[in-house]
C-alpha cells in the first residue's frame, strides 16, 4: 500500500468519469463505443510499450484469468452504457458503485482483507452520499425502460465486482502491462460478433470521439485502475474509486447542464470527504507497517551483530 496505489486510483476515477461524456456525444450503440475503446485502449498501450522498448512484454501468455477479466472489463462497460441510455445517469452510476462494496466484502470473507472499523464507518458514509445524491428514494414507477436500465446497471455491478477482485488475485503473477493489454484486447474482440454483420456509419466527428474514448477512460482510465489494484486492497481501492461518480457529476453540470440541489452536494461532499481520509488511513498504515518491518529487521541485525562478538 502506498502513495502511488492511492493516486493513481483517484487518477482512474476521473478518467474513467469522462465515458458518460463519450457515449452522449457519439450517441452510437452500446457496443460499438464499448469496442473502439477497449480496442484503441489496446493500440494506445501497444504504442507505449514501442517508445519504452517494453514490447516483450506482450510475448507472453496472459492465463485465462487475465482473459475471462477481459470480458468483465467488457461488460461493465456495456452495461453502463446501456443503463445511461435507459434511465438517468446518476441512478446507473449509483447502482454499479454498489460493486467496490460488495468486492470488499467478498475479500473480506475469502481474500483475507479484513475491514477494519474505520473501514466500514467510511465505506458506509459513501454509501449514505449517494442515498444523500438519489435523495433517499428510489423511483420504480418511472416506466419499462427505467426498471431494465437498473437490470442493466446491476449486471454492470456484478462484472465491476469481478474485475476487482480478479485483478486482485493476479495482480503479483503477471505484469501489469501485460494484464491491461490482454483485458483491454479480449474485451474489445468479445464485442465484434454484435456488430460485425452490421457495422454502423460512424462520422468524421465521432471518429474523434471515439478515438478520445479509448484514449482518456480506455487506455489512462484502465491501467490506472489495474496499477492501483495491485498496490491496494479491495476496500481501499472501493472507497477511492468514488471519486469517478463525484467527477460524473461535475461534468454533467459543466457539460449538460444538470443542476444538484444541497441535498445532493452534500451527498457528494460526503463521499468526497470518505475517499480522502480512507485513502489517508491507508498511506499512514503502510508507512507504520514498514517502519515495523524495518524495525525487526534492525533488531535482527543487532542479534546477530552481538552474537557473533560474543
Amino acid at each position: 500500500m502506498n502513495i502511488l496505489g492511492i493516486v493513481t486510483a483517484i487518477l482512474a476515477g476521473l478518467f474513467m468519469g469522462t465515458m458518460g461524456v463519450f457515449s452522449r456525444k457519439t450517441g452510437l450503440d452500446a457496443e460499438v463505443i464499448t469496442f473502439f475503446r477497449l480496442f484503441f485502449g489496446a493500440a494506445f498501450l501497444t504504442l507505449l510499450l514501442v517508445v519504452t522498448r517494453r514490447l516483450r512484454l506482450l510475448q507472453v501468455w496472459p492465463t485465462w484469468p487475465v482473459l475471462v477479466n477481459g470480458l468483465m472489463l467488457a461488460g461493465f462497460i456495456i452495461f453502463y452504457i446501456q443503463a445511461m441510455y435507459l434511465t438517468s445517469m446518476a441512478m446507473a452510476i449509483m447502482v454499479l458503485y454498489l460493486a467496490p462494496l460488495v468486492a470488499s466484502v467478498y475479500a473480506h470473507f475469502f481474500l483475507g482483507e479484513r475491514l477494519n472499523l474505520p473501514s466500514v464507518v467510511l465505506i458506509c458514509t459513501a454509501l449514505f452520499g449517494f442515498a444523500m445524491m438519489m435523495e433517499f428514494k428510489l423511483d420504480f414507477s418511472s416506466g419499462t425502460n427505467h426498471v431494465l436500465g437498473l437490470g442493466f446497471a446491476a449486471l454492470g455491478l456484478c462484472c465491476y465486482s469481478a474485475f476487482i477482485l480478479i485483478n486482485r488475485t493476479i495482480a503479483s503473477r503477471i505484469h501489469v502491462f501485460t494484464r491491461t493489454f490482454y483485458q483491454l484486447l479480449a474485451g474489445a474482440l468479445c464485442m465484434v460478433p454484435f456488430f460485425l454483420s452490421d457495422f454502423p456509419e460512424i462520422s468524421g466527428t465521432n471518429w474523434l470521439w471515439l478515438v478520445g474514448a479509448g484514449f482518456i477512460p480506455g487506455f489512462l482510465g484502465i491501467l490506472c485502475a489495474v496499477i492501483a489494484l495491485e498496490r491496494l486492497p479491495a476496500a481501499t481501492f472501493g472507497t477511492l474509486a468514488y471519486f469517478e461518480p463525484i467527477f460524473v457529476v461535475v461534468l454533467g453540470w459543466a457539460i449538460f447542464g444538470e443542476r444538484l440541489n444541497t441535498m445532493q452536494l452534500t451527498g457528494c461532499l460526503f463521499i468526497l470527504a470518505s475517499g480522502s481520509i480512507k485513502g489517508y488511513l491507508a498511506a499512514q498504515n503502510g508507512r507504520f507497517k514498514n517502519r515495523q518491518v524495518k524495525e525487526a529487521g534492525n533488531g535482527v541485525g543487532d542479534y546477530a551483530e552481538r552474537h557473533k562478538s560474543n
